[in-house]
């Protein structure tokens, strides 16, 4: 894969990088598949959260891949956050990584996993890839250029967020950090007409390509769980912002999310 010059402060063409982002992820997603019905080698990181060789494998792949495809954007990757993170985030540019979102749903082998790749640009995500190993699909989108879901090898589909039905939204929700007491206050003054339950980010994905119209999230995430999906469910017509409606921002030192909610056309 050869690089892409990228001066520090020259202007970066997001939509004409998807195509290698794909690949990348469609690689790591190989990769995580290639142990998924084997042994996950499970152990725990520093936060108690769990780690397996599939988060390890996809990670080097990633970082790697990226490094090469444009050596002076800086790669923060949830694996790697301690030793490159600080310094990125104060970065103009940077990607963000998360090489396996939904590891608790990957050792259930549940199949909500995905692999998921962000270019942050002056604090906002402006592309993302999503990939669902499981399934095949690859969801990405960029700033101006709209979004796209590719099945298993075909040609990329535009894709695009829906105006909410006149019967009411389809919500998603977290499988493995429901708040519901907290969700249903939040939803009291809005017509639902179905919740549906995911993992990791096919939240993001089901806005993005109009089977949902609403995700509110309440509670913590890391900036490197939502960053591709902002970007994805943005260039398809939606919006991610917190919960007061302003701006969702990324460069955070310590790469924590806010309750945040994410809504279509």
């Amino acid at each position: 894969m050869s690089a892409v010059a990228e001066a520090a402060g020259a202007a970066v063409d997001a939509a004409a990088l998807l195509p290698a982002m794909r690949a990348i992820a469609a690689r790591a997603g190989d990769a995580i598949l290639g142990v998924y019905h084997g042994d996950h080698g499970v152990r725990a990181k520093a936060d108690a959260s769990p780690l397996t060789i599939a988060d390890e494998l996809a990670d080097r792949l990633i970082v790697a891949a990226l490094r090469q495809l444009t050596p002076n954007i800086p790669v923060v990757s949830e694996e790697t956050v301690e030793t490159a993170g600080p310094a990125a985030a104060g970065a103009r540019r940077y990607w963000l990584v998360d090489p396996l979102d939904g590891t608790k749903e990957f050792i259930k082998r549940n199949g909500e996993f995905t692999v998921n790749i962000a270019l942050i640009e002056d604090g906002s995500p402006i592309a993302g890839v999503v990939h669902i190993p499981v399934s095949g699909e690859i969801f990405a989108g960029a700033r101006g250029a709209g979004a796209s879901v590719q099945r298993k090898g075909g040609m990329p589909q535009a894709i695009a967020c829906r105006p909410c039905p006149p019967g009411g939204a389809v919500v998603m929700t977290s499988r493995s950090h429901a708040d519901n007491a907290a969700l249903d206050a939040y939803l009291a003054d809005t017509p639902v007409a179905e919740r549906r339950i995911a993992g990791s980010a096919l939240k993001f994905c089901r806005v993005a390509d109009g089977t949902a119209d609403l995700y509110p999230r309440l509670g913590p995430t890391s900036e490197w769980d939502t960053a591709a999906g902002q970007a994805l469910v943005e260039a398809a017509g939606g919006r991610m912002t917190m919960l007061d409606g302003t701006p969702f921002r990324y460069g955070k030192k310590d790469f924590l999310n806010p309750g945040f909610v994410v809504r279509g056309a």
